[in-house]
């Protein structure tokens, strides 16, 4: 991140996260927050830190181990990094009394000077030259960067650094700001034995030590990190109305950062069936009501148009109260469903078309698989668009047809042009992969299909289940990577095993699955099997799987 901007409604903070080596296993200190009213963070258990005081400026010809122009190019920032690193220092010693300096100081002597620096009555700078001494930022790690969520009242951009607690030292809290003070082990912070009330920042950092059984290896692996992103929860709302941080990593963050840049916290953070989003002024998503292992929170159906006129992408299954609650979504916005488009003919995304048809007297649009098995033996199309063909539904809202085959035969995605919004069906999901089961569904094909939408310009991915997704590119390489790679382990299962049958291999091939999940992961086997029968790699002599060439 170039030339990064603390945004103009965050103060800018640092915290820092002092470990050590206990009998348990490594400990982190955390202090409990005194209780306050209004305040978000009263009563919660965080590590050291607060503000950056303007005055922590002046104290970096009193810092030794990092300088301000090395630490800003880390920040991405054009100077005033080190300011973080000593308020993180002085933040420390002021609510828990540990000093991280180049040399020690008499307690007695320091004392006075925790007290000053607490009521605003002195600066770093101040305590560091009365002293003769300097702030110790050589054995400092860099750790992560968190950006408080907008809409927020209080806002803060914060960098976190991570230490080895000064050997020699003991904590005390302040009993202004820290009201409690504990050395924890990850585990124990994070246990629902002890309900500490943590910030979702706070458990998220504790999830990252507990990767590590030893102070020294947590230190060392946050000082090799290259990059550190920032991270900005966002506010959303639960189905019942609850307040939920969501974090980047969490299937509705894309969404709700789509729906609502501001933070004003109104946008769901759970797929509602029946309950219809606005996701543009063109498309509306549904939801039906048939959640499952392969369907996830349930089948999108999703209402594209404007006016009068608007298209209906997979109607879903054949369900009353799902097909009314289209048809009450497109009266809403005052139009009709003049469409009904279908990505593939599953038994989830199509079977409602026939009576949403009847109920609407618009015609049904999709292809026919090559394969009948597992298929909607209902579905009768009106019309079989073809790759390429081009959907005015409305003044500026257009719609491409897309072949992809690989999940089905006859999947097809349609791709918002104006919105550069691609409606995905099963050809991409979120937060999984799609079943290729053979014979309708087509290893190479399915490769071949997300790397040709590598060349389209797109902005989101609108999927058969889940939310909007966002960085589509970046989703269909990791895709193709992992596609790739889970052929590299079924080739190194043939090269072990020299021969097998489908379900010798799958213990091999997906032993990273859980056992439960293996009479699917096996439709996939096979799709990868056949992909590599293709190449020249294996063959089959009926029952077994062999890797090419193989005697035995």
């Amino acid at each position: 991140m170039d030339n990064y901007r603390i945004p103009p409604d965050a103060r800018p903070a640092a915290s820092l996260i002092l470990l050590r080596d206990g009998a348990a296993g490594m400990e982190v200190l955390m202090l409990r927050r005194a209780e306050r009213d209004g305040d978000q963070r009263s009563g919660a258990c965080v590590f050291p830190g607060g503000v950056v005081d303007p005055r922590d400026r002046l104290a970096h010809a009193h810092a030794v181990g990092w300088d301000d122009a090395t630490l800003a190019r880390r920040f991405g920032m054009a100077e005033g990094a080190l300011d973080y690193a000593i308020a993180a220092l002085r933040e420390c010693f002021e609510e828990v009394g540990l000093l991280l300096l180049d040399a020690e100081v008499d307690a007695a002597l320091a004392q006075p000077w925790r007290d000053r620096l607490q009521r605003g009555d002195a600066g770093a700078a101040d305590f560091a030259q009365a002293l003769g001494v300097r702030w110790n930022l050589q054995g400092l790690a860099y750790h992560s960067h968190w950006l408080t969520p907008p809409g927020t009242p209080k806002r803060f951009d914060t960098r976190f650094f991570a230490a080895l607690a000064p050997a020699g030292q003991h904590a005390e809290a302040d009993y202004g700001e820290a009201v409690e003070l504990m050395w924890l082990t990850p585990a124990e912070a994070l246990s629902a034995e002890r309900a500490l009330k943590l910030l979702p920042v706070t458990r998220r950092t504790l999830q990252d030590l507990g990767r590590f059984a030893r102070a020294a290896d947590a230190l060392a692996e946050a000082q090799a990190r290259q990059h550190i992103p920032l991270t900005m929860p966002r506010v959303g709302r639960s189905r019942h109305g609850e307040r939920v941080v969501v974090l980047p990593d969490e299937l509705p963050y894309a969404e709700i950062g789509r729906l609502d840049p501001t933070g004003r916290g109104d946008v769901c953070s759970d797929i509602v069936a029946g309950r219809a989003v606005r996701l543009s002024p063109h498309v509306l998503r549904v939801t039906a009501h048939n959640p499952g292992v392969m369907t996830g929170p349930g089948t999108n159906s999703y209402l594209v148009g404007a006016g009068d006129h608007w298209a209906v992408i997979d109607p879903g299954p054949d369900l009353a109260a799902h097909q009314q609650a289209l048809l009450d979504a497109v009266a809403a916005v005052h139009g009709r469903i003049t469409r009904i488009l279908v990505t593939h003919t599953h038994r989830d995304h199509s079977p409602g078309a026939a009576a949403l048809a009847l109920a609407t007297g618009a015609p049904v649009w999709g292809q026919v698989a090559a394969h009948p098995q597992w298929q909607d033996d209902s579905f009768a199309p009106q019309r079989e668009p073809q790759h390429g063909e081009r959907i005015a539904l409305a003044p500026g809202v257009t719609l491409r047809v897309l072949h992809t085959p690989g999940h089905a035969s006859n999947h097809l995605c349609y791709l918002l042009e104006e919105e550069k919004t691609l409606f995905t069906g099963d050809h991409v999901m979120q937060g999984s992969t799609v079943v290729i089961n053979p014979p309708d569904g087509d290893m190479a094909a399915y490769l071949r299909a997300l790397r040709a939408l590598l060349d389209e310009d797109l902005d989101w991915l609108a999927p058969g289940h889940g939310f909007l997704v966002d960085q589509p590119h970046a989703v269909l390489r990791a895709l193709i990577a992992h596609r790739l790679k889970r052929e590299a382990r079924v080739r190194d299962a043939l090269r072990e095993a020299g021969a097998g049958s489908l379900d010798d291999l799958v213990l091999l091939a997906y032993a990273d699955v859980p056992p439960a999940l293996h009479p699917v992961a096996r439709r996939s086997l096979l799709a990868h099997l056949l992909k590599l029968q293709a190449d020249g790699e294996a063959a089959t002599d009926g029952e077994r799987w062999l890797r090419a060439g193989y005697a035995g």
